[in-house]
């Protein structure tokens, strides 16, 4: 009678080869992105990056394949989606900080859009801002109705500590109030202040010759705005018009917004993407967004 295989051994080489196939599947689908993280690796956050990097040293020769392909398995599953997105950005974006061209804005469009599942878009409708591609500057907070204030502010605790002393502005946003009365402020509205940006809509070609028009159009028009060096991004809307050119700055972001997309102002300030979302149907919830 010819030698059977036991049924353990069967198993055990077909999952060799699923490791095998997923494998070959992960190195030719992300390819670039896997070189560009070993050719930047100093850069990101050591962790389940590390056993990426091992796959290209020559050490990883002398394991066995079915070792290999586990550790492939493993860093696929470990490896951050954000990575990715921070690769194909990279591989579009200028190197010194400028306005985008529109080839760039187009391919960036394609990649944001891919990447977190909705529609973004550099301009709406025939309207564009003057840049897509900014420094973002820290913003306080903006009284959401008549009669509020830093101590009524915030619903948790945790965020008064954390956001208090950013401070409320002086003046309103440039589109006054997000609700008429403390009794028509609904939980959008609230969520419309928390996570709102600032841009330069003065400086739009013939602004100044549209300004209805404009302004009922970028009114707490909802925009993506990302950090291309961690991959971070959030919904937030435009609650105001800002900042001054002579800051060097391009737009502007609430304290939680800078927060969360990491940006700081100042000597640490650093450049976000912001585009368009098509929203018709107002189904685009606002805050971070998850690849």
């Amino acid at each position: 009678m010819p030698y059977q295989k036991p049924h353990y051994e069967h198993l055990k080489n077909k999952w060799t080869d699923r490791h095998r196939e997923l494998q070959k599947i992960l190195w030719a689908k992300h390819k670039n992105s896997l070189d560009w993280l070993v050719n930047n690796s100093k850069q990101l956050v050591v962790g389940s990056l590390g056993g990426l990097i091992l796959l290209t040293s020559p050490a990883i020769q002398q394991l066995s394949k079915p070792s290999i392909s586990f550790a492939n398995e493993q860093i696929a599953k470990n490896i951050d989606k954000k990575v990715f997105l921070i690769s194909d950005l990279s591989k579009i974006l200028p190197f010194q900080m400028r306005a985008l061209s529109t080839d760039e804005e187009e391919k960036i469009a394609n990649v944001l859009s891919r990447t977190f599942g909705i529609k973004v878009t550099p301009e709406l409708n025939g309207k564009r801002l003057n840049r897509s591609y900014g420094l973002i500057g820290a913003e306080q907070h903006l009284a959401r109705y008549p009669g509020d204030n830093m101590d009524n502010h915030f619903d948790r605790q945790e965020d008064a500590n954390k956001f208090y002393s950013s401070g409320m502005a002086h003046g309103l946003g440039a589109w006054g109030y997000f609700a008429p009365s403390i009794n028509d402020f609904t939980k959008k509205d609230n969520e419309k202040e928390k996570y709102y940006i600032a841009v330069q809509t003065f400086l739009i070609q013939d602004y100044n010759k549209r300004v209805a028009e404009y302004r009922d159009f970028f009114k707490f028009r909802k925009m993506l705005v990302v950090n291309p060096n961690n991959g971070k991004a959030i919904v937030a809307v435009i609650g105001d018009s800002g900042p001054s050119e002579w800051t060097g700055k391009q737009l502007g972001g609430s304290p939680e917004v800078m927060d969360y997309l990491e940006r700081f102002d100042g000597s640490q300030r650093g450049p976000v993407l912001y585009f368009f979302i098509l929203d018709p149907e107002d189904k685009v919830p606002l805050g971070p967004i998850a690849i």
